[in-house]
């Protein structure tokens, strides 16, 4: 698979060559002038523009758990955009009901069901690791969600709380990783053709071994498998962001390394932050979405500190007890630098003793649509609909969880190029 860009006459041309197809895409050029055709287009969809196909869209139905706002949603379309269809969502799926109705505002959903992933689906597992199986077909037991019919793509995204190290009591034996076998049980009892998990890397540490026993149920029900730790940097973000992903195609043998050769041809440089948000700089902002909190009194003295000595870390002196004397989080009450990638973007954005939020040029720390940027979501992405009452811990919650759709577009071409492989070799074994 190969990708290239070119900038002509307002326009930017995105050419995407797998086997013996073609396809072709173009969006309006609004990008800063001296970028690269690549950086350019994305900095072009970060801003609001959204690509037209020159192909004939064919419907790729999807089923998302787990899906939060939509973040690994919106980057699974711009993959399926990019070979030249459409995406439907037949149904998203999470307890959090408000996220439901914004990933449905703006991917729309024909069905969302505010539900316990475990409450939808019947599944029983034997064994443990590359051995393990079903002990029989999982079974849909949602209503709504038995009427879905066949799907062709299921994605999810399970709570990763427990996988995390920032969690450090119940790290690796959290009972919410069983969830990551139950969004397995979910895409093969919904007979999809393709099934995309993610996850924080360290989800491969579970106590539980929950991915390996992932691949062995994907395996024992037909799926080819390949699993990769990707980040968003090498992809061409401007934030350093990984995550681990586990694809599985039905009836498709996969190389081990699949994921991660896919990645590796799709490889740019990171971008600095400027590239993400040069244009907010000085927006005036009256809505949740375009304004920084209000810090405390002890957190604005700490932020003049930093821009009264040219400081990008805060010293040991100027931090509460808890961050002094050797803390391995250096990046808290720290200002970001406007020619770098950025740290991770975490639901806590809108708080200096959270990480590395305050803006590298202004004396605050990023709004809500900065960090909306930085973590992929362009312009036309509407956080706060009309009808719905949006407060900052939503926008944090939603924002901050998401997964970066530059991830979502390359996991979202390998697993669809590989079910395409599987076609065209099928093709050829019958010729």
């Amino acid at each position: 698979m190969k990708q290239t860009f070119s900038r002509k006459n307002k326009k930017i041309h995105r050419i995407l060559n797998v086997r013996e197809a073609t396809h072709e895409t173009v969006i309006n050029d609004i990008a800063d002038m001296d970028l690269e055709a690549e950086a350019a287009w994305w900095q072009s969809l970060l801003r609001g523009e959204q690509p037209n196909s020159i192909d004939n869209p064919s419907p790729i139905r999807i089923v998302d758990a787990f899906c939060g706002s939509g973040g690994l949603a919106l980057g699974m379309r711009s993959a399926i955009e990019a070979i030249g269809g459409t995406a439907e969502f037949s149904a998203i799926i999470d307890t959090d009901a408000a996220a439901l109705e914004i990933h449905r505002h703006n991917l729309g959903a024909q069905r969302y069901i505010s539900a316990s992933a475990p409450s939808l689906v019947d599944f029983h597992v034997l064994g443990l690791g590359q051995e393990a199986t079903f002990g029989y077909e999982p079974e849909i037991v949602h209503e709504s969600l038995a009427k879905v019919g066949a799907i062709d793509l299921f994605i999810a995204g399970p709570p990763c709380q427990g996988h995390s190290n920032l969690n450090n009591h119940t790290r690796r034996q959290d009972p919410r990783n069983d969830l990551y076998i139950t969004a397995v049980a979910l895409g093969v009892a919904l007979g999809a053709k393709m099934i995309v998990i993610e996850n924080v890397p360290t989800v491969q540490n579970s106590h539980s071994a929950v991915v390996a026993t992932a691949e062995g149920l994907l395996k024992s029900s037909g799926y080819g498998v390949s699993m990769a730790v990707l980040k968003a940097d090498d992809l061409g973000a401007a934030q350093r962001r990984t995550r681990h992903f586990l694809i599985g195609v039905l009836g498709r043998s996969i190389e081990e390394d699949y994921l991660s050769k896919v990645a590796i041809s799709l490889a740019a440089p990171a971008m600095p932050l400027s590239w993400a948000i040069g244009d907010l700089l000085d927006k005036d902002g009256r809505d949740v979405i375009d304004t920084a909190p209000t810090p405390t009194a002890i957190n604005i003295a700490r932020i003049d500190y930093l821009f009264d000595n040219d400081l990008f870390d805060l010293p040991d002196d100027q931090r509460p007890d808890c961050h002094k004397n050797g803390t391995t989080y250096t990046a808290v009450y720290g200002r970001m630098h406007w020619n770098r990638p950025t740290q991770t973007i975490t639901t806590g954005f809108g708080t200096p003793g959270q990480g590395r939020y305050i803006h590298p040029l202004r004396r605050r720390v990023i709004t809500p649509h900065e960090a909306a940027r930085i973590q992929g979501f362009p312009d036309w992405f509407d956080f706060a609909p009309d009808q719905m009452c949006v407060k900052r811990k939503n926008l944090a919650k939603w924002i901050g969880d998401a997964v970066h759709p530059i991830l979502g577009y390359a996991v979202g071409l390998s697993v669809l190029t590989a079910l395409e492989e599987a076609a065209y070799s099928k093709f050829e074994d019958a010729a």
